[in-house]
């Protein structure tokens, strides 16, 4: 099941930097000029899970195997790439393909690092990004009109849902504003996903600061986390610097290191984390003597629908869950006492899983 967080941002603001660190690889080059990134790199990405160690632990799992997520580095965008410019229309077809955008701003300043509008100001350069985003979206919805029309002269159910959803999201961008701030019916969910508008995409701002202001941020991410409190949004203040040399340590340490910074955990694990929040994931476990194992669901999702995340038959098949509170399995010491102690449930079609839940399901094909 894969969920995919697209970098993106200005050239030079540390996207490459912070991709290497989030996969541990060197593979996006991290170069002082623009579109050092040609391809857009994936990285499938563990999400830290302190709770699977503890139930791997009291199973006594052979392995553990945590829930994971990729990442994509996006070559840096600059005006007119609505248009073609740089290499604009690669670029915007690369994100329109992920599931959430994490705008990089680049919030230090460094003589030896270029900036490509030669200051340091995250705000414009969200700006910068979010508009050509929003003109390419634009573009975008003028010409499905086009495409619309005769399908409307036939009097088409599906045609007059979609062009009322254009005409919803144009009034929208035409104002400044991003896709996602439209209001949209629930009934229409589906067929406003449809038109993989770039801005309705869930977002959130890292602030990539300089090494000092790793603990604490400096004044210019204080702008930038003012600036997203008034819509709303979520901002994570990273070093990506720091996070890459952190990468190349092994656990003892990458421990040491963070105790000298005044940190009490890589800043990679707070961006994953809150990327996994920022699309309304959950975790489940599945445990037992070969191994312990963390599984990603969608906050409201059924029993059922949870087991086809591990194989479509166990969703086609599904009888039962047998389904225990993390908490209870901890507290009881596993299955076995969560079992004596009538802490087991027996939750059928209807049940909706629980962040935590420890579950094995029963299925016949």
């Amino acid at each position: 099941m894969g969920f995919k967080c697209g970098i993106v941002g200005l050239p030079n603001v540390g996207k490459s930097t912070l991709f290497n660190a989030l996969t541990q690889t060197a593979n996006a080059q991290a170069a002082n000029y623009p579109f050092c990134t040609i391809e857009p790199n994936v990285g499938d990405v563990a999400v830290p899970e302190s709770r699977l160690d503890k139930i791997a632990a009291i199973a006594g799992s052979a392995q553990k195997i945590p829930a994971r997520m990729n990442f994509v580095d996006i070559a840096g965008l600059v005006r007119g790439a609505s248009k073609g410019e740089g290499l604009g229309n690669q670029f915007l077809a690369n994100i329109r393909e992920t599931d959430a955008i994490l705008y990089v701003l680049r919030c230090f300043e460094d003589e030896d690092i270029t900036h490509v509008d030669g200051k340091i100001d995250p705000i414009a350069d969200l700006e910068t990004v979010q508009t050509e985003l929003m003109l390419a979206d634009l573009e975008s919805l003028e010409k499905r009109k086009v495409g619309l029309e005769k399908k409307l002269k036939q009097n088409d159910k599906d045609a007059k849902q979609t062009m009322a959803l254009i005409e919803k999201a144009i009034a929208v961008l035409s104002e400044g504003q991003p896709a996602r701030y439209a209001d949209i019916d629930e009934d229409d969910e589906k067929a406003w996903k449809m038109l993989q508008l770039l801005t309705s995409k869930p977002v959130m701002y890292v602030c990539n600061v300089d090494e000092d202001s790793a603990g604490n941020g400096n004044e210019f991410s204080a702008k930038v986390i003012e600036h997203t409190k008034s819509e709303g949004a979520e901002s994570v203040v990273i070093s990506a610097q720091i996070e890459s040399e952190l990468a190349l340590l092994d656990g003892d340490e990458r421990d040491e290191y963070l105790e000298t910074l005044g940190l009490t955990e890589p800043g990679l694990n707070r961006l994953i984390r809150a990327g996994y929040a920022l699309l309304g994931l959950k975790t489940y476990f599945t445990a037992g003597p070969k191994e312990a194992r963390a599984w990603t669901f969608k906050d409201g999702w059924t029993a059922p629908k949870c087991a086809g995340v591990i194989h479509t038959d166990f969703e086609k098949g599904f009888i039962r869950a047998e389904t225990t509170a993390y908490e209870d399995y901890v507290s009881l010491g596993g299955e076995q006492g969560a079992k004596e102690a009538g802490k087991v449930r027996q939750e059928g079609k209807e049940y909706i899983a629980k962040d935590g839940d420890i579950m094995l399901f029963k299925f016949n094909v």
